[in-house]
């Protein structure tokens, strides 16, 4: 593991994972092929499609080139394999050297095909053309979407290697090397998934990640997935302009409080139980007076005279679901990472009270 051989190749696998698929540490360093190639690609903002022409293609190029450079490396990280001189090299890393110069060449070739008549053979300028009308070509629905894309009332999700963006008139998806586009008169939408998280990368709550399928009309049109999370699931209704199906057995928790009451009741099935006296008779929940009252604040985080949380006297009044709502209903929306450790008042008596001290009734 002390050789510089070993070192260099772990170091620069690590690099190469992390260039290719820029975790958000790589994005805040500046080292991604947009910020490097920024003067050439231009703005996004200002020319949306002609900037992922020119992306899609320094990509492709930028990743072919990471096996070339790591021979390079090589080169002086295993100076006694003679790898700047290939003719003496071993035969597995003249192999080597081969696809990594093929890689470049192909790649190379590949983006002056695409870029061949002003980029009209590009996958995304192959695309547009499908929805060009007859007198018009692929630049004039490209201009369409450099307008939309300009307007604040976009939206758009997602990190930046699998971004969601829905105008006024389009739905597309941006990828590493594609951008996938579909008009919203000709497509069908349809959840097909939904996978729950315990924890989200930006807060300690679960999120619900869904998965829709984007399905063109036309049979030239590939249909595509778009992911995203259930609490922006509104948002996107609201900018489309057709109902999204469900697929049966999927459930979409659209807002954080549906997030957060599932959390609840799991954190309080596992804190100790109480049980009602046998002379004591368990009355309708007085928050939504539907269901039997189901939870007894008892004071089980700390000793009883130690801490913020207070003991409360109260009866069972409450089901697990109204003091879920009203134990949310306490919290700073703007802060949803302090919910589950923030303590609040009892709906009757006000003694303080924080999630370990709801006892489910048995």
């Amino acid at each position: 593991m002390d050789s510089p051989e070993v070192t260099f190749t772990l170091a620069y696998l690590v690099f190469a994972v992390c260039f290719v698929f820029t975790p958000n540490e790589f994005y805040s360093a500046g080292l991604t092929v947009q910020n490097l190639l920024s003067g050439w690609l231009g703005s996004e903002d200002a020319a949306f499609v002609p900037y992922h022409l020119r992306r899609t293609s320094a990509t492709l190029l930028c990743h072919s080139l990471l096996p070339l450079g790591y021979y390079m490396g090589m080169c002086f990280a295993a100076s006694e394999k003679q790898l700047y001189s290939p003719g003496q090299a071993s035969e597995a890393w003249q192999l080597f050297l081969l696809l990594a110069v093929t890689l470049p060449l192909v790649s190379c070739t590949l983006i002056y095909y695409w870029s061949w008549d002003k980029w009209t053979r590009h996958p995304l300028a192959q695309t547009l053309a499908l929805y060009a009308l007859p007198q018009s070509g692929w630049q004039a629905v490209a201009s369409s979407i450099n307008t939309e894309f300009r307007r604040i009332d976009k939206f758009a999700t997602g990190a930046p290697g699998a971004r969601v963006i829905v105008t006024d008139t389009w739905v597309m998806k941006v990828t590493t090397y594609r951008v996938r586009v579909a008009q919203q008169q000709d497509v069908h939408l349809t959840v097909t998934e939904s996978r729950q998280h315990d924890l989200s990368p930006d807060s300690n709550l679960p999120v619900q990640l869904l998965t829709i399928r984007v399905a063109s009309t036309s049979p030239a049109m590939q249909p595509f997935d778009i992911r995203l999370n259930s609490a922006e699931y509104g948002e996107l209704c609201e900018k489309l302009h057709a109902p999204i199906r469900s697929a049966a057995n999927v459930v979409i928790r659209q807002s954080l409080g549906d997030l957060f009451l599932e959390t609840f009741a799991s954190l309080v099935e596992v804190n100790p139980a109480y049980s009602v006296p046998s002379n004591q008779e368990l009355e309708a929940c007085i928050g939504c007076m539907q269901t039997r009252a189901s939870v007894k604040l008892v004071k089980t985080c700390q000793e009883p005279a130690v801490g913020e949380c207070q003991q409360c006297y109260c009866r069972p009044m409450w089901c697990l679901t109204c003091m879920g709502k009203w134990f949310a209903s306490r919290q700073d929306p703007q802060r949803p990472d302090t919910w589950l450790a923030s303590r609040v008042p009892c709906p009757t008596c006000r003694a303080r009270f924080c999630i370990l001290d709801v006892c489910c009734i048995r």
